[in-house]
């Protein structure tokens, strides 16, 4: 879980480094992926309307961050306290370093004559990207945990947060509001900030041991 925290947390800022020297290969291949996808979306609007759906209201950071709660509250009322203010604070927490990262970098999203979507605030990173991320990551944690047995059904929830994740990030470049780096560093950051939870609460629930009382060793009064 470290090596992850450390690999993900690396590579997301080698691509910050990267996006704010204006790469031109990175650059390049974010205008050629995007370009491409924004003709087929104008050309199949069923499509595109659907992938709206999908990202405007299903995989909006608000519904994920609802969803979050939700499971908090339930944690909370079945006694898991700690771990519903763990869940709780990592979503608040990864929303503002995204907002703080998206301040400072300040990276303008993608313009277009004849735009299918519109979005606020600047581009990278993505911020549907990382929430679904944090959001996906966290709950298969707490099912994790929770669990006390094998459970058939863990294959298709697992599979279920893939795809929540993978196809958030697409629905965000295919519809022209972000560039593909974006959706990537959402996704690193995402896992960056789950992992780094994770160790977090690992490291909280380990007992020191209390100092042993302090002996006497004087011998009475003679």
């Amino acid at each position: 879980m470290r090596t992850s925290a450390v690999v993900t947390g690396v590579l997301f800022l080698l691509l910050l480094v990267l996006v704010v020297a204006g790469w031109s290969p990175l650059l390049s291949f974010d205008r050629a992926v995007d370009e491409a996808l924004h003709r087929d979306a104008l050309a199949r609007p069923g499509f595109t309307h659907l992938n709206r759906v999908l990202s405007d209201w299903v995989w909006d950071p608000w519904t994920l961050r609802a969803l979050a709660f939700a499971v908090a509250l339930l944690l909370a009322r079945y006694g898991r306290r700690r771990l519903a203010l763990w869940v709780v604070g990592t979503v608040l927490a990864s929303l503002g370093v995204q907002q703080a990262v998206k301040a400072l970098v300040g990276r303008e999203r993608p313009v277009w004559r004849d735009p299918v979507d519109s979005a606020h605030f600047a581009a990278f990173p993505s911020g549907h990207a990382m929430t679904a991320a944090v959001v996906c990551g966290l709950l298969l944690w707490v099912l994790a945990l929770v669990g006390r047995e094998p459970w058939r059904g863990w294959g298709t929830v697992a599979g279920i947060a893939v795809v929540s994740v993978l196809g958030v990030g697409w629905t965000r470049i295919y519809l022209g509001v972000h560039w593909p780096s974006d959706v990537l560093a959402g996704w690193l950051m995402g896992w960056c900030c789950v992992t780094v939870a994770i160790l977090a609460y690992r490291r909280s629930l380990v007992v020191r041991p209390l100092p042993a009382p302090e002996r006497d060793h004087g011998g009475e009064g003679t």
